[in-house]
């Protein structure tokens, strides 16, 4: 178990400054708005419109509003970043505010290169400062609920599914959205959207991928902005997943189904409302469990209470990084029409648990 630095709750409340204020940055700012022992002291975003706004929103006062995110860490005295940016910006703001000795919350992905994905794991392994990623399904019920079925049960997962449906079409009829810049966005629907179904199915049934086969349609020459894809994946045990996703189609719905000799969990989702989850027996049974949607933690809530308690935050630099591991291969299997062995590739094993081989 990681040793983290633990603050002391009868000490100042946890100081945050915010980087990027878009729709997303704006949320996280009212989730940690709503924290009782967490301020939300400075914010810093390169649009002053959105800074202005946000500012007055939050209750940040002027002198607390930045243009540079580097001259909000300098200068404001703070205990914690929450980085809420475009995914080409995460790997460097990171970066310096963990340089900068402060606990940081990142919006997923971690990265947009297994490279710059592997060395802020590492740095995370050499520091007592809490990081956590963004990946909400790990605060869903449901999703707790079958990572606990499949931890307690006496099988392994061995048939994986999982879908997600979205519509970017405008973006890639106008390709004027950060989406589409690839320096910001450093990949298409699946690195953007997509991954949130490779993480769950690697955080739910904790198995090892070992490789990574794809067939990825691009909207671009350079095979930068996937549309959709459909990916399968191989894991340690023998078990298989096969994760399908696009960004073309009308609606969203999600869908991730597990597997095992006990029967099943299905974990169902419709546009962006709470995913939802149920399980199947042996026999066929269905069985919907109680779930307490009412009591899950935000994003701010558990991150503050991680840096507060000193424990691990439940969605780790090791889960993001495995995820990117298997997202990064799945594009170069698809420019490449090859298998990917993920140990050859990239040098990633969990066999001393350090995913560096």
């Amino acid at each position: 178990m990681r040793d983290y630095d633990m603050v002391d709750s009868s000490e100042a409340d946890l100081r945050v400054g915010l980087v990027g204020l878009g729709s997303l940055g704006v949320r996280l700012g009212r989730q940690f708005d709503a924290v009782p022992n967490a301020e939300l002291v400075a914010l810093a975003d390169v649009n002053e419109a959105n800074l202005a706004d946000a500012g007055r929103e939050l209750g940040v006062a002027a002198a607390g509003r930045y243009t540079d995110y580097e001259t909000m860490l300098d200068e404001a005295a703070l205990d914690a970043a929450a980085i809420a940016t475009p995914n080409g910006l995460h790997y460097d703001q990171a970066v310096a505010a963990l340089e900068r000795d402060l606990h940081v919350l990142c919006e997923k992905p971690l990265a947009t290169s297994v490279e710059d994905a592997r060395d802020l794991y590492q740095r995370d392994r050499a520091t007592d400062r809490v990081m956590m990623l963004g990946y909400q399904r790990h605060l869903n019920p449901a999703f707790v609920m079958a990572r606990e079925r499949l931890a307690e049960g006496d099988s392994d997962p061995t048939f994986i599914t999982g879908e997600i449906t979205h519509d970017w079409r405008s973006y890639y009829e106008t390709m004027d959205d950060w989406r589409m810049d690839p320096e910001l966005s450093g990949g298409g629907h699946l690195l953007n959207v997509g991954s949130h179904v490779i993480d769950a199915i690697l955080w739910v049934t904790g198995l090892t991928p070992t490789s990574v086969d794809a067939t990825v349609e691009f909207h671009d020459d350079e095979q930068i902005f996937d549309k959709q894809s459909s990916i399968t994946i191989e894991f340690e045990n023998g078990a298989v997943a096969n994760v399908s996703d696009t960004g073309i189609v009308a609606c969203t719905r999600e869908h991730i189904h597990i597997w095992d000799d006990e029967g099943a969990v299905y974990l169902e989702g419709r546009e962006w409302d709470e995913r939802t989850g149920y399980t199947i027996d042996a026999e066929g049974t269905e069985r919907d469990p109680y779930l307490d949607y009412q009591g899950r933690q935000t994003k701010a809530e558990a991150f503050a209470e991680a840096v507060r308690e000193g424990t691990e935050p439940p969605i780790t630099v090791r889960d993001a990084f495995r995820t990117i591991v298997v997202t990064m291969a799945a594009y170069e299997s698809g420019r490449t029409n090859e298998r990917i062995d993920l140990a050859e590739r990239y040098g990633f094993t969990d066999a001393d648990g350090s995913l560096i081989g």
